[in-house]
């Protein structure tokens, strides 16, 4: 049931690659939220609108009864080193049925995937007992879980259950480690490079942190389920206004992915312990960020995303993995992901049950010559046409 026609199929294979051949880097979606919010009308959504961060919502259903709501990002990250590409990354070529380009798995594919799912639930004619939301958000790659956090808290759509399209090669996943961004700066003392003696190279510092750092990284907690914590540092830079100066300060960057049992504050006083012991004159801090979307919504907010699972025999899940066994014939492995999604807001800190189910595969994100199976694409679709009928029930 809910298989796609030939017809459809060459549909979603068009659409797909307008949305891969349009550029949206993060606070640039104006132009594939245009093409997104087309799309959901021309194949019958029952409601098409912008939110006031510029989210596309989708909505199919009564208008009462339970909320099901399919989370798509439709930004990307940049393409990095062309060079380190060996097709056009806006090209949305296909090769024995598989489609290339920026966004092409994350999240692109699985977006569209996610529109033709409603398609064919439109299609059969099925009358759901409740609302299935189709959203393709903003800004997922900066600050994932803040466009969502506008949609529920601010816009009042606080959905039932919240499903990601994030690739998962169609397996099932249940959770993910949180992460944190981190500032370090170090002080020292400016003097003319010649005379290093009379200064305090601020550098120098900031290595003997940074080597600690390293060996704290061997000593995190870890999760049976979610795995290890993680800390790398990931950007350096320093204030020295001329190469032959002793740089008066330095500042670092640590990426520090948390899993269960790991807080803010616990992650901070780690870094604070090190500091302390190497005698170092630095502070850290949370980093913030502050973006304006495309629709002129400013948004501020610090670099913090929670760890969350949902629990293997929660109803959610247990639902989830019998509609994709019914659509491809197999039980889905369920399992993880490494990478960090909106579920960060929606199970981390609302406490909507998430679960995710995506076409394409994980390591193919920000990656050149990123790719994604088409046939896979279509499966998806039945899936999620499959799980909101399993969900939301017949009206």
């Amino acid at each position: 049931m809910f298989e796609l026609s030939t017809q459809d199929r060459q549909a979603f294979t068009l659409f797909l690659q307008d949305l891969v051949r349009t550029p949206s880097l993060s606070c640039q979606e104006k132009v594939i939220a245009e093409r997104l919010a087309a799309e959901m009308g021309a194949v019958g959504f029952d409601e098409v609108w912008t939110d006031r961060i510029g989210n596309v919502v989708g909505r199919i259903g009564p208008g009462t009864g339970p909320r099901l709501l399919y989370n798509g990002h439709m930004d990307t990250v940049g393409v990095g080193d062309p060079a380190a590409w060996t097709r056009d990354p806006f090209g949305a070529e296909i090769e024995n049925g598989v489609l290339y380009g920026r966004g092409s798995a994350d999240m692109k594919g699985p977006l569209a995937s996610l529109v033709y799912g409603a398609k064919a639930l439109i299609d059969s004619g099925v009358k759901l007992a409740g609302d299935l939301y189709v959203v393709g958000v903003v800004q997922e790659e900066p600050c994932e879980g803040y466009a969502m956090r506008v949609l529920v808290e601010e816009e009042g759509i606080r959905p039932d259950w919240v499903v990601l399209a994030e690739p998962t090669n169609l397996q099932v996943s249940r959770g993910h480690r949180g992460r944190m961004e981190l500032q370090v700066t170090v002080r020292g003392r400016s003097s003319h490079a010649s005379m290093p003696e009379l200064g305090e190279n601020a550098i120098y510092g900031a290595a003997r942190i940074i080597f600690s750092l390293e060996l704290l990284a061997d000593m995190l907690a870890e999760d049976p389920f979610l795995g290890k914590g993680t800390l790398a540092v990931t950007r350096i830079e320093n204030t020295a206004g001329s190469k032959n100066v002793i740089p008066d300060s330095c500042t670092f960057v640590i990426d520090r992915r948390l899993t269960l049992g790991e807080t803010e504050a616990k992650a901070l006083a780690e870094v604070e312990g090190v500091i302390a012991r190497e005698n170092v004159r630095a502070e850290v801090r949370l980093a913030e960020f502050e973006y304006t979307s495309y629709a002129g919504y400013f948004c501020h907010g610090v670099e913090h995303y929670p760890a969350w699972v949902v629990p293997e025999n929660h109803a959610l899940v247990e639902t989830t993995v019998r509609a994709v066994r019914e659509v491809v014939g197999r039980r889905p492995a369920i399992g993880k992901w490494d990478f960090s999604t909106d579920g960060a807001y929606t199970m981390g800190i609302a406490g909507i049950p998430t679960v995710g189910v995506g076409p394409g595969e994980e390591t193919q994100a920000h990656t050149a010559d990123e790719c994604i199976r088409l046939a896979d694409c279509f499966t998806a679709a039945q899936i999620y046409a499959q799980l909101a009928v399993r969900l939301l029930g017949e009206g």
